[in-house]
């Protein structure tokens, strides 16, 4: 039973366990002991986004990290994606980003990265946990062995360059203007910036974070303020990112959006046209509507289904050499160019297409209907039901009721005591019938005697 970690880091609400600065003091602590290997000195990269708490988790994982001997480069706030590359480009031991991600101000996590750039396996998690409970006194660094920390001020301006390499040589985004919504998280500089820098009018929104307004009204999660900037502004896109940057939403010039589905769906179109498409194979969740692996199957490529959260994502694409996979919210991976969900990088994709077939976004960026789909959320207390032999045998119902006409996907959330169902089908009428089957089913295992 894990204690700390969950399904992406830790997460929680700030001064509340698990997001205390004892236990964050303790993370730097034991992940520091954890990655030093060799006599060489050993290096933590660490950024965060723009949350209030920042300031207050940032300097307790130094002082743990300084603490068993590792010296710390601190960053700022930089997205998600741009600590591990520069994890990997700086050839740290370790790299953290402080971010709850989506969540609102009053949450945090610790996101950590191997000196690879990826998130750590569930097995370096296990053992940091257990080194967490434990007694480090007698291994913490003698006075003269302490960490140094310092800060590296160019980068951004790293992360950016890195990010505009992705976009494909001798194009340019001159004569176009685009809507960039940061969320006010940890992309509001770099994004306009490098959009920018490749020649778009841009016009910001949720670029002015002031610790507490992140995700407040605004980013991926929150679209509308996007898809009427894009309307007022006659604008040729709008991006919204979330809070770490690790995400993306598109809107078109209608104000309509894009999800992460439609986004797959045309990078692995473009991709495979030209080559790109490592093993014909995509990435998805078992979230994925039926309608992208319909598409995908009119193309010749496979879809790879994995749980949710793009951790499992990215495990599958190196398990099968894959270099596209990504999840229906948004998440999109593209290990061409980075090693984690990368909301501009994916963007930068998009809009690369664009500018290629000179269409708007309205037509080029719907590629497929998706089937009817619906996702509800039963609240529990105690067990959780799924186990519970009515409800085993309620699934067992429904799916035959889906069979050849639909599926149905039953999981347990990773931080909420809730179970998700989601039911999917070509008729919508069958989709709700499905999904109120299984809630009653649920819903009365969770009702108190």
């Amino acid at each position: 039973m894990r204690h700390f970690f969950g399904t992406d880091g830790i997460r929680g609400k700030a001064n509340q366990f698990p997001m205390t600065v004892e236990i964050a003091q303790k993370l730097g602590q034991a992940a520091g002991l954890h990655f030093r290997r060799g006599e060489h000195r050993h290096s933590v990269l660490l950024g965060k986004d723009t949350r209030l708490s920042g300031y207050m988790i940032e300097s307790a994982l130094v002082s743990g990290f300084l603490s068993v001997g590792m010296d710390v480069t601190l960053v700022g706030p930089l997205p998600t994606p741009a600590i591990a590359m520069l994890t990997r480009s700086l050839r740290a031991d370790l790299g953290v980003m402080i971010s709850a991600s989506h969540n609102p101000f009053c949450d945090n996590g610790i996101k950590l990265f191997g000196p690879d750039g990826f998130k750590l396996s569930d097995q370096d998690e296990a053992e940091i946990e257990s080194l967490m409970e434990t007694d480090l006194h007698d291994r913490l660094a003698p006075p003269e062995q302490i960490g140094r920390a310092s800060r590296l001020n160019d980068a951004a301006g790293r992360y950016v360059e890195s990010a505009k390499a992705s976009f494909p040589r001798g194009l340019r985004l001159d004569g176009m203007k685009i809507v960039i919504d940061c969320a006010n998280g940890s992309a509001y500089r770099v994004a306009p910036t490098a959009l920018w820098e490749l020649g778009a009018e841009v016009v910001r929104v949720g670029c002015a974070p002031d610790g507490v307004n992140i995700n407040a009204g605004c980013g991926s999660t929150q679209p509308k303020a996007l898809c009427e900037a894009v309307v007022h502004h006659g604008a040729h896109l709008g991006i919204a990112l979330d809070g770490d940057a690790d995400r993306v939403l598109i809107a078109d010039e209608t104000g309509h959006l894009i999800d992460g589905d439609q986004i797959l769906a045309l990078i692995a179109q473009s991709w495979a046209r030209e080559g790109r498409l490592v093993g014909g194979t995509v990435v998805a969740t078992v979230m994925s509507n039926l309608g992208l692996e319909r598409f995908l199957e009119s193309l010749n490529v496979g879809l790879e289904r994995t749980a949710v959260g793009d951790r499992y994502v990215v495990e599958r694409m190196r398990e099968r050499g894959a270099n596209v996979g990504g999840e229906q919210s948004g998440h999109m991976v593209l290990t061409d160019f980075a090693t984690t969900g990368d909301g501009l990088i994916a963007a930068l994709q998009v809009l690369a297409v664009l500018v290629e077939q000179g269409r708007p976004a309205s037509e080029v960026c719907r590629l497929f209907e998706p089937w009817p789909q619906m996702l509800r959320n039963v609240r529990y207390s105690g067990e959780c039901p799924l186990e519970a032999p009515s409800v085993c045998e309620r699934q067992k119902e429904v799916e035959r009721l889906l069979a050849g006409r639909g599926r149905l996907v039953l999981r347990r959330s990773g931080t909420e005591p809730l179970v998700r169902v989601m039911v999917e089908a070509e008729d919508s009428a069958l989709v709700e019938q499905a999904v109120s089957q299984m809630c009653e089913s649920l819903e009365r295992v969770t009702l108190p005697a």
